[in-house]
């Protein structure tokens, strides 16, 4: 079966994409294995389309592979771009199209109900895309190789192909949207079974580094997944799983590194994982055997940071032996009540001054991430945020405008009490500079301006304009540093 996944064209405001997308090549890899299962060494063919890295037009790819099923992953901010590409592939194939990743897991009907949509896969795709390609796969075979809207002889009727699979959401033949249950998570113990993702269905040149503003890397950067899902629910955070932390073994994540290094020729690798941390001896058992492995000499970073309260000197100074170079922290405000009432953190300025200190201490670089605008917030707690990340003083510091994307608590509140400005999902990204909503007393103006003071305050004071000068990135990339330096300025 020729299977096609497709990342829609982002909007988000960076130049190029910075790594190929790891929940299709989970899905890549998944299929392939699955094929293989069925049908021996024949299999499924499988392609992958990145609509931010390809220069053949989708229209022509689609021509080119003529695809039997079709995969297209969204966010919040790529779902108009997937039902352009889904109108596209229905206008040109007979092919079932099938929606997954954030959004429409957490807004399912929303697109099941578009005509050029056939189902939904809700939460994580894995199981579930395989439970409908083996379905389809039998229906090719006998004979039935189209999934209709409408009755048709040669194929299903709609609804039929999706009728008891669990986690899916579809459009019945009398145009009604119905949900199956909900498809169990991956269990812990089956984490380690899954195949590596399937990197070589990717143009891996046209991918820039993982964090391109503070690295140059000669050759590959590729992200890794050691562990899924999140204990902690802060409210502005949209997480299409339980509240539940799954943890692949140390050995697993030792035996993808070893592969991503010595067989894929990863020159940087990025941890993706949520909660890295949370699972102190786990840490330290990637850290020993990454250096017994001699992988110790490949940096990597951690994309999405982790918890600043589960960090000391013993654990960063682990990360750092074993080929950390960056660490992130979620730091989100500067002011203590703020962390406690609005965003539900789980965490103290103190833990954060802490965590900082020890990175600093061991010679790890440092990310902070910081938002502005939260439900509550007034102009003196989000200098509260400003002081702060000047005084941590990270290599990099992220502010972004408080975005209440769907499925999250800071969504229901904004709804609830507040006015939404954004008036479509492109509106949802968080980098612009754009307030996305209103609440009492929190005018978008001053959301706004406090954004770009953030930005003004941190990186033209003298010691970091001297910091910066001083590192080889900024003259090595210097047409970004320029436009950075006129983002900061200008806002």
């Amino acid at each position: 079966m020729r299977v096609l996944l497709i990342n829609p064209k982002s909007r988000l405001p960076i130049e190029t994409r910075t790594s190929p997308s790891l929940g299709l090549a989970y899905l890549a890899a998944v299929s392939e294995k699955a094929g293989r299962q069925k049908h021996a060494a024949q299999g499924h063919q499988v392609r992958v389309y990145d609509g931010d890295v390809e220069e053949l037009p989708l229209e022509a790819a689609l021509r080119e592979f003529e695809p039997q099923i079709v995969g297209i992953t969204a966010n919040t901010t790529q779902i108009t771009a997937a039902w352009r590409d889904a109108a596209i592939v229905k206008q040109i194939s007979d092919a079932p199209v099938v929606l997954g990743g954030p959004h429409p897991t957490v807004l399912p009907e929303e697109s099941a109900a578009k005509l050029f949509v056939d189902a939904v896969v809700r939460s994580e795709g894995e199981a579930t895309w395989v439970e409908i390609l083996s379905r389809l796969c039998d229906t090719v075979s006998r004979g039935r190789d189209t999934v209709s809207q409408t009755d048709n002889a040669e194929g299903f009727t709609a609804g039929e192909l999706w009728e008891g699979i669990l986690g899916v959401t579809f459009r019945r033949a009398d145009g009604t949207v119905v949900s199956m249950p909900d498809r169990p998570p991956i269990p812990v113990e089956e984490l380690d079974a899954m195949p590596f993702p399937a990197w070589r269905l990717f143009r891996l040149e046209r991918y820039t580094n993982l964090q391109p503003a503070v690295d140059r890397v000669s050759g590959h950067s590729l992200p890794i997944l050691t562990s899924r899902g999140c204990p902690y629910r802060c409210t502005y955070c949209s997480q299409i799983g339980p509240r539940r932390w799954r943890a692949r073994s140390a050995a697993s994540v030792v035996a993808e590194w070893h592969w991503l290094v010595r067989e894929q020729g990863a020159a940087e690798i990025g941890v993706l994982d949520d909660s890295f941390n949370i699972s102190r001896q786990r840490v330290l058992e990637i850290c020993q055997a990454l250096m017994d492995e001699g992988l110790h000499h490949v940096p990597w970073i951690m994309i999405n940071g982790i918890r600043a309260n589960l960090a000391d000197e013993e654990i960063l100074g682990a990360m750092k032996r074993a080929g950390c170079i960056r660490t992130a922290f979620g730091v989100e405000s500067g002011n203590q009540a703020i962390l406690d009432t609005v965003v539900d953190k789980h965490l103290t300025l103190d833990q954060v001054r802490s965590a900082f200190r020890a990175a600093r201490g061991v010679g790890l670089e440092t990310i902070g991430f910081f938002i502005v605008g939260l439900p509550g917030e007034t102009e003196a707690t989000m200098d509260d945020t400003i002081r702060l990340a000047c005084e941590l003083d990270p290599l990099v510091a992220n502010f972004s405008i408080a975005t209440p994307f769907p499925g999250t608590q800071m969504y229901d509140t904004v709804k609830a009490q507040g006015r939404l400005l954004a008036e479509t999902w492109d509106d949802f990204v968080f980098f612009e500079g754009k307030a996305r909503f209103e609440m009492p007393g929190l005018p978008a103006e001053l959301v706004e301006r406090k954004w770009k003071e953030a930005y003004r305050r941190f990186y033209l004071r003298p010691k970091r304009i001297a910091r910066t000068l001083a590192r080889k990135e900024t003259w090595l990339q210097l047409p970004r540093t320029v436009r950075m330096a006129w983002r900061t300025v200008m806002g």
